[in-house]
Order: structure tokens, then C-alpha cells, then sequence
């Protein structure tokens, strides 16, 4: 076992990324909170070799009730200490950031890859047998114009209706960590009925903290209807991106090196003997013991936290 690192450390924003990067190093992902966590699965079951950053943002969380502009900031600074902690490439792992960010980013990173997050309304105007697509998502993300022109592309393009279902207080009571929680379960209600009701055969999970509340969801749409629902989940298509992003670059790692991993990630890996591995370093903005606690119970993983104030 490695005890969470519950130290606080100072940070500022990195001007640039790097004129090059090895392969080895790592790939920083980030979120509001732990719903990123929910991509960084399907990245490690993907890309098992890479060395990851995660950073959960729960001291600045929920992104999704804050003006664009103020996300906008935020991000550029946790992507700046990613980027100072030696990140190759960045993971927009929330639907808001990326909405809110990710010209930004990209316009302050050219050279880097970087992948965001967007609500799968594509796969699911494939996937709808009657037109009819529920989006559950924060409200920022629904409100985003970058999020309504995709809409109208794609319903355009196929004839399908997005109906747009923002939920407040969702990403809290997910934050919390009971999954099981009777408050999620009367969200999801609230949230998800109305779009049966309206004769949605598929569902768009548009923010990376819903799949862990799959399970939920399942209940709520069995005692609603009977009919099927698709559900989508778009973190699957995120990690396939960045994999190709990183092969392009020649930046993908072929095999896993202790020597290039973060500091803090080799000391740990050191002090508990383990062979030669891909490694995964949490930080965040709020409780360690909390981040620690969610890479065991979400991802089965026990991994090294640092607290740090950016």
C-alpha cells in the first residue's frame, strides 16, 4: 500500500509546453472533481504503457454552474502545472472544460496534443431508432455555443432531436462518493424521466461523472419504461483519439520506464519494490485522502496524492 502524500505545495502556470517531450513522459489528465476518472480508465486499459497525471479539481468544483470565462481561467492553470510537472499531452477530461477551454488550450499549446471531452451526439444519432436523443449534462455544457452548433450540425445532418437536459447538483452528490446515494437516485429521476417520457430511446451521458452512477440510471429508466435505451458514454472514443494524437506525434511509449516517470511517481514505485511499471500520480485541489479513496473504489488502484494549491 502507498499512503496518500498529504502535502501542500505551490504552483503557477507554465508559459509554454516544451519544445519536446520523450515518449516516457506522462500524459496529464484533469477534471472538476473525480469524474474524469471515468476516461482515465478506458486511457489506462488502452494505453497501458503511459505514465498519467490526474488532477482533481474538487476544490474548485462543480465547473459546470461557473461562467465560461472563469472555467476558461482555471483550466489554463491546471493545465499549466500539468505541463510544468512534465506533461506531454493533456486530457481534457470534463465536458465543461471543454467546452469552456479548449480553443484556449489548444491556442496556448499548439504543439501539444489535446484531447477534450464532447457529449457523444454523434454515436447517438447513430444509435437512436426513433430520433429522439436525450443529452444530460451540466447546464454550462448545454449552454455552451460550442455544444449547441455541434447539435445543430449533427441534427442536420441526420434529423435527429437533442432534447437538452441540464442537471444541477448532480456532480456534487456524485462528488460525495456514495454512489448509491437516495439524492442521486431523486436527481436522476427528475433529470432523466422527463426525456423518457418524451420518447428518447437513447441517452447521451454528457459529463464524465455520470458513468459511475450507470447502475442508477438503469433502475430509474427500468421503473420508467419498458422499452430499450442506449446509453452513451463517450470515454471509450477519448482514449482512441488520444492514442491517435500520440502516434502521430511519435509520442506514444512502447514500453513503461521508471527513470521517466514523475518524481514523486518513481519514489513510490521505488519504496514498494515493484518491477518497472506504467505509473499513475494524483493531485488536487482539495482532499487527498478523498482522491485516494476514489482511485481505490472507482479504478481499483492505489496510487500516490499530493494536496497543492495552483
Amino acid at each position: 500500500m502507498v499512503a496518500t502524500a498529504s502535502a501542500t505545495a505551490s504552483a503557477t502556470a507554465s508559459a509554454t509546453a516544451p519544445a519536446t517531450a520523450p515518449a516516457t513522459a506522462p500524459i496529464g489528465v484533469f477534471d472538476s472533481g473525480v469524474g474524469g476518472l471515468s476516461v482515465l480508465r478506458h486511457i489506462r486499459a488502452q494505453l497501458p504503457h503511459e505514465h498519467l497525471l490526474y488532477f482533481a479539481d474538487s476544490g474548485f468544483a462543480p465547473y459546470g454552474d461557473k461562467p465560461e470565462s472563469v472555467v476558461a481561467e482555471r483550466s489554463l492553470a491546471v493545465a499549466g502545472f500539468l505541463v510544468a510537472n512534465g506533461a506531454k499531452a493533456l486530457v481534457v477530461a470534463c465536458n465543461t472544460a471543454t467546452v469552456a477551454a479548449i480553443k484556449v488550450l489548444r491556442a496556448h499549446y499548439p504543439d501539444m496534443p489535446i484531447v477534450g471531452v464532447e457529449p457523444g451526439l454523434k454515436p447517438a444519432a447513430a444509435a437512436t431508432r426513433n430520433g429522439k436523443v436525450g443529452v444530460l449534462a451540466t447546464s454550462v455544457t448545454i449552454a455552451g455555443a460550442k455544444f449547441l452548433l455541434l447539435r445543430d450540425q449533427i441534427s442536420a445532418a441526420s434529423s435527429a432531436q437533442f432534447l437538452l437536459q441540464g442537471c444541477p447538483g448532480l456532480v456534487d452528490q456524485i462528488e460525495l462518493g456514495d454512489l448509491g446515494a437516495d439524492a442521486i437516485r431523486q436527481l436522476l429521476e427528475r433529470y432523466v424521466v422527463p426525456l423518457i417520457d418524451q420518447g428518447a430511446d437513447t441517452l447521451v451521458l454528457g459529463c464524465t461523472h455520470y458513468p459511475f452512477v450507470l447502475a442508477t440510471i438503469g433502475k430509474v429508466i427500468a421503473a420508467a419504461t419498458a422499452r430499450e435505451i442506449v446509453l452513451i458514454d463517450t470515454g471509450d472514443a477519448v482514449a482512441r483519439q488520444l492514442a491517435r494524437l500520440l502516434g502521430s506525434a511519435g509520442l506514444l511509449n512502447q514500453g513503461s520506464d521508471d527513470a521517466a516517470a514523475p518524481d514523486a511517481v518513481a519514489v513510490a514505485v521505488a519504496a514498494i519494490g515493484i518491477a518497472a511499471a506504467a505509473t499513475l500520480q494524483g493531485y488536487t485541489s482539495a482532499s487527498g485522502t478523498a482522491l485516494s479513496v476514489a482511485f481505490a473504489n472507482l479504478l481499483g488502484v492505489d496510487a500516490p496524492v499530493r494536496e497543492v494549491i495552483i
